[in-house]
């Protein structure tokens, strides 16, 4: 498998993308702001990450998604640790990620790979959704936030 950055030619895999965030708006202003990487497997791209500068030496990690059918094969890990080590090579001093209060299997992945949680924003996903969204039989309702100096 490789991990590359997006080519400028390239359509983002939105498919991807829209399993780590339902909102349209959200996701073509990350693509914006941000730089997307995909990981290739035999010609086709099984998951995707979005690095977006936030503030001075600070960067952050978004949109992590791996397709359903490669679930389970250690490509999110690929993708999380890949992505430390390119925010490294920029100069970065720190990187955040951003994850829902249901979502236990990322926030278990993240602390894998060395953040660790340190806030959270809370009512975030009432606030930015305009509909409910339920992982792991909880409502997505807080926005819990990690970081790892680099």
């Amino acid at each position: 498998m490789e991990i590359r950055k997006l080519a400028v030619q390239e359509q983002p895999p939105m498919d991807l993308l829209f399993l780590a965030d339902p909102s349209v708006r959200l996701v073509k202003d990350y693509l914006q702001r941000g730089q997307c990487y995909v990981a290739v497997l035999e010609d086709s791209i099984v998951g995707v990450y979005v690095l977006i500068p936030t503030r001075p030496d600070t960067i952050e990690l978004v949109n992590v998604a791996v397709d359903e059918a490669h679930h389970g094969k250690g490509i999110g890990k690929k993708l999380v640790l890949h992505s430390i080590e390119v925010a490294k090579s920029l100069g970065y001093k720190t990187i955040e990620v951003g994850t829902g209060n249901s979502s236990v299997g990322q926030l278990a992945l993240y602390q894998k790979c060395g953040f660790r949680m340190n806030w959270i924003d809370r009512d975030f996903f009432l606030r930015h959704y305009e509909e409910e969204i339920y992982e792991n039989g909880i409502q997505v309702v807080d926005m819990v936030r990690l970081s790892q100096d680099i």
